[in-house]
């Protein structure tokens, strides 16, 4: 079995003074050095409630700083049976594991929003999620990129490498600085605009649907006119007919699948620079 190293560990458990509750809290800070400092390594974070915040830099090691969000500001006013309610405000846990250029940063308690910002190297292979009040910004990063939230959007800027992002409640806005050539993409949100800015040059088949709303692009897309398939189903009891509404095109003579997709909102594929 592979020994796990563990590079960082936060564990804050404070009691504060009911006058104190609600108060916000300064950031604390967890350094994580990689095991082969300059080559490639994957990064995952998971968040419930909170916002993550990702800027690359030419450093060495992950940097991360942990702000909690403030307190119960009804703690003071909390009355049963004549008693006031003592809360303790502000514990949280943070975790960063570290193994052969492999980190995983979790939270102790799910229910205690905290916000996350890290500085990373580049070329990483990067993996990170949120659920429940909070963006999640990544900038200035070189890679292999998943990005998923659920109730807010995700803005991702000057990339370089490859993206798949998907949200239910947000929008998506992407700009690259450079596409990998070889890899396919997605984008995907259930109620929000798909904003995805590319160079100029980039090459991509595209695989385009809106349900209740356009789509738009600067690049002169090649579509194609085919008819769309029709597919029935005609079975005792259970009869179907499903025709194909997505839109496929190329960019530049096409490339690897880029799909674009969304419910309540606009698509939008644009060009660098315009």
């Amino acid at each position: 079995m592979t020994k796990m190293k563990i590079a960082g560990f936060v564990l804050l458990n404070l009691i504060i003074g009911i006058g104190s509750l609600g108060q916000s809290q300064s950031p604390e800070q967890l350094t994580v050095p990689l095991s082969s400092p300059g080559k490639a390594y994957s990064l995952k974070v998971h968040l419930v409630t909170g916002s993550i915040n990702v800027k690359g830099y030419e450093g060495k090691d992950i940097v991360i700083n942990v702000t909690p969000r403030g307190g119960d500001d009804e703690g003071s006013n909390a009355v049963e049976n004549g008693m006031k309610r003592i809360s303790a405000s502000g514990g949280y846990e943070v975790t960063a594991k570290e193994a052969d250029n492999n980190v995983t940063v979790n939270t102790g308690n799910p229910n205690k929003p905290i916000d996350l910002e890290l500085k990373i190297p580049q070329d990483v292979k990067l993996k990170i999620g949120t659920v429940n009040d909070g963006e999640i910004n990544v900038e200035n990063v070189t890679g292999e990129l998943e990005v998923n939230n659920v109730n807010d959007k995700i803005t991702l800027t000057g990339i370089s490498g490859s993206v798949v992002a998907n949200t239910v409640n947000g929008d998506i806005n992407v700009t690259f600085k450079m596409v990998d050539p070889k890899a396919a993409m997605a984008f995907s949100t259930l109620n929000g605009d798909v904003n995805v800015t590319l160079p100029g040059d980039a090459k991509a088949n595209l695989k385009l649907k809106s349900d209740n709303g356009d789509v738009y692009s600067d690049f002169d897309i090649d579509i194609d006119k085919t008819p769309s398939k029709v597919d029935k189903t005609t079975e005792p009891g259970m009869y179907k007919i499903k025709k194909d509404d997505w839109v496929y095109g190329k960019i530049n003579g096409g490339g690897p699948e880029m799909m674009m997709k969304n419910m309540q909102g606009n698509i939008y594929v644009k060009k660098s620079g315009k």
